[in-house]
């Protein structure tokens, strides 16, 4: 177990690493400083509906060789999802994506391309998370696998099947060992940034992305676990010309999140050697988020 932790720990470490030092020789970048409203979202096991508060920091960048995208998201939740050992207060969560694409265009000059597709490339990508509640989640998780790169002017649009390894924490695993490692399974993922004109001088981008992991076996309570989805969706406003800055830089607009068998967790599920069911609840609620871009 302590090996392919450790393993992880040394790509995210070299993914960072390659993303840094490829910045330089960036043929586009963005890097904003973000925070997202989330309204009556669910946790497993919390029955109240959650407000959370999350601080964005996303850096992605374009460079000779295909592109790097890193997101650490803060989220800090209400009383309704405490922290370990707290009287009032909620929990606080970190958690970090990276991805890397590999385009076989740049890379191997392939020559894959059409009005529809841009680019093919090769995607190799870490998360870690990180909660402070009696659950002390510790998730980490591999993925690797194809990328479609489809034509959209003054945007994106990705579509991959990928290979997904994980390993967290469970503080009540029912073997005592607390560190589960699920079974390897496939996801699909789609992440998209589309322009929306409004007029001359405001502009809009509808984002975001969805993916469905497969089924990973069984959990740290010996239940099997199902198809989950996750989709998270924002229609952006330039709002920089209202507030008299430069274009791009201030925007903001509403969203929406979508979290269905939320963990791999289905609903109802009865817990191994026992007639108790684990609560899971899916999570279908409104969002607002606003973004400074440098």
């Amino acid at each position: 177990m302590n090996f392919p932790k450790t393993t992880l720990i040394c790509l995210v470490a070299l993914c960072l690493l390659l993303g840094a030092t490829a910045a330089p020789a960036a043929d586009w970048s963005d890097l904003f400083v973000g925070w997202r409203y989330c309204y009556h979202v669910y946790d497993p096991n919390i029955d109240p509906p959650i407000i959370k508060n999350v601080v964005q920091f996303t850096a992605a960048n374009r460079y000779s060789l295909g592109s790097n995208f890193l997101n650490v998201d803060v989220l800090m939740s209400n009383s309704n999802d405490p922290a370990n050992g707290a009287t009032s207060g909620g929990a606080q969560e970190i958690y970090i994506t990276y991805r890397h694409q590999l385009s076989l265009n740049k890379a191997f000059k392939a020559g894959i391309k059409s009005s529809v597709v841009r680019d093919l490339s090769v995607t190799v990508g870490a998360d870690l998370n990180s909660k402070n509640t009696t659950f002390a989640p510790g998730k980490r998780l591999i993925v690797v696998g194809p990328t479609l790169n489809f034509e959209i002017p003054k945007g994106f649009a990705d579509l991959g099947i990928w290979y997904y390894k994980e390993w967290t924490h469970n503080a009540f695993a029912a073997d005592g060992a607390r560190d589960v490692e699920f079974n390897g399974t496939a996801m699909v993922n789609a992440s998209w940034m589309v322009p929306i004109p409004i007029s001359k001088d405001v502009n809009s981008s509808f984002k975001g992305f969805a993916y469905a992991t497969f089924p990973k076996g069984k959990d740290a309570v010996g239940v099997d676990t199902v198809t989950e989805v996750l989709s998270r969706i924002t229609w952006q406003f330039d709002v920089g010309s209202i507030v008299g800055v430069k274009k791009g830089t201030i925007t903001m607009g509403p969203g929406y999140e979508l979290w269905w068998h939320k963990f791999g967790n289905d609903t109802p599920t009865p817990i191994a050697g026992s007639t108790a069911t684990k609560v899971n609840h899916t999570t279908s609620a409104p969002t607002f988020q606003a973004e400074i871009h440098f």
